[in-house]
């Protein structure tokens, strides 16, 4: 996806701009700490991080490369640092999740639910049915339909080949639709339209 905003954006945050810098921050902080909650349960463990990864791309901003989707670079940037921890358990009070890797991701749109005052019956359906699937499959459907990653992304940030990645979200699917019975497919839709129109996109 190409994004001459995020483009122009980043290419001054990397030439010293600071209300560029203060831009992406503010714009993308709660995504950085919901995406943390998916491995962490210390929410002050998690700003420290987050704190981390902006002190390091502040430092070295003179040397980032360019991008044209400024969240992609960010998640996987701060993927790239929690696995770092998981692997430095030490340096944290708080040790991560066994396997950071595997991580319970639970799809975005089940928080989504829960926040709401009250919850429709086909969106308990789908919060419900989301529990069913596997760390992977919720991991890999919230990069595609919460962050509206590509594939080429996903299969970066999840170490997938373009094939696996594609057969991995038709599965997740698939899963979900039969858990769902017979509706799973209008029940999804549903759903997911309420947060955006995930399935009109291509990619």
């Amino acid at each position: 996806m190409n994004n001459k905003s995020d483009e122009k954006i980043w290419d001054n945050f990397r030439n010293g701009d600071d209300n560029a810098l203060s831009h992406i921050y503010y714009q993308y902080i709660q995504d950085l700490f919901r995406y943390g909650k998916k491995f962490y349960d210390d929410d002050e463990l998690i700003k420290d991080m987050i704190q981390a990864l902006f002190f390091d791309l502040i430092r070295t901003r003179n040397n980032l490369g360019p991008t044209d989707n400024i969240k992609y670079y960010l998640i996987s940037s701060f993927r790239n640092k929690l696995a770092l921890v998981a692997k430095k358990g030490k340096f944290f009070s708080r040790p991560a999740k066994e396997n950071l890797m595997n991580a319970d991701i639970v799809y975005s749109i089940e928080k989504e639910m829960i926040e709401e005052e009250e919850l429709s019956e086909n969106k308990r359906l789908v919060k419900d049915a989301l529990k069913e699937l596997s760390p992977k499959q919720r991991e890999i459907l919230y990069y595609k339909y919460t962050c509206d990653f590509s594939y080429d992304q996903i299969c970066e940030l999840m170490s997938l080949k373009y094939d696996s990645a594609r057969k991995l979200v038709y599965r997740s699917l698939r899963s979900l639709r039969k858990v769902l019975g017979d509706k799973g497919g209008v029940l999804l839709l549903l759903a997911f339209s309420s947060q955006k129109n995930i399935f009109s996109k291509n990619n």
